[in-house]
């Protein structure tokens, strides 16, 4: 019972990775209801490993390169380690709710697999406004502070979208990439809450926080996934009708965004 347990987890785990991550993992894991619900539970893991990459490579670069080269570097290797996924799903969600269309008529053009002008102004903005703020992180003297924000906040961004899927419903009834989610419990979502704050606080400890301060930041990170995904979900499941996988990604993204810019107010405070 403790290994059928064990292995049930291992392969949601595996799935949260390969589905989240361009990580080549030699396991081959059904992507099946059951399996894909219970993998939510580790998508802030996969986003703690994408956010370790970029910390450890703002490490290197940071011996050779300035800022600001090693800022839009680092994004494309950000980018890079999730596939663009979320990024997709940003622009396509731009294009979708900023025609100002229909229910339908948004939801066709979200579908769409070209790209239009509001997904591509969208995408420029997001990247310069992330790429700024990686600079000005890079500029400070508290590498390993700023290493430990690189990691913690992908890991909320989706643990977010762990809670988005389970506590609003699917705008397509049935179809895309949401519907291979759907029946996941709050519980899961929490247990993703969980481990954030697990990623956040051990992550911030290494970087030489003391325990009190280490929890009031990781605290203040949940507080803010939830006020930064929130928002944006609310809205979008009144515009659509429910959300979908683009939306997901886009409010990923949007976590992600406002996760950096509270770092580099931050570090730069301290």
């Amino acid at each position: 019972m403790v290994r059928h347990a064990i292995k049930r987890h291992a392969h949601a785990c595996i799935a949260a990775f390969q589905f989240l991550t361009r990580l080549p993992i030699p396991v081959e894991v059904p992507f099946v209801n059951r399996v894909l619900t219970r993998s939510v539970i580790y998508f802030p893991l996969a986003g703690a490993f994408i956010g370790a990459c970029v910390a450890a490579a703002a490490w290197l670069l940071g011996l050779v390169v300035p800022a600001w080269p090693s800022a839009v570097i680092l994004l494309a290797l950000w980018t890079a380690l999730s596939g663009g996924l979320h990024l997709d799903g940003w622009m396509d969600t731009a294009d979708g709710v900023l025609s100002h269309r229909s229910r339908e008529r948004m939801l066709e053009i979200m579908k769409d697999s070209r790209v239009g002008a509001m997904g591509v102004l969208a995408a420029v903005l997001l990247l310069l406004f992330k790429a700024s703020l990686l600079a000005e992180l890079l500029r400070e003297e508290r590498g390993a502070l700023v290493a430990a924000m690189l990691i913690a906040g992908p890991a909320w961004g989706r643990a977010w979208m762990a809670a988005a899927i389970a506590a609003w419903p699917n705008a397509r009834k049935g179809e895309g990439i949401g519907a291979m989610f759907e029946g996941v419990k709050f519980a899961q979502a929490a247990a993703a809450f969980a481990i954030s704050l697990g990623v956040t606080w051990i992550a911030l400890a290494i970087a030489g926080l003391d325990w009190p301060h280490a929890t009031a930041a990781a605290c203040g990170a949940l507080a803010l996934t939830l006020l930064a995904g929130g928002l944006p979900a609310a809205w979008l499941n009144r515009k659509l009708g429910g959300l979908t996988g683009d939306t997901y990604g886009a409010m990923n993204e949007t976590v992600e965004a406002v996760l950096l810019f509270t770092a580099m107010l931050f570090v730069r405070a301290l």
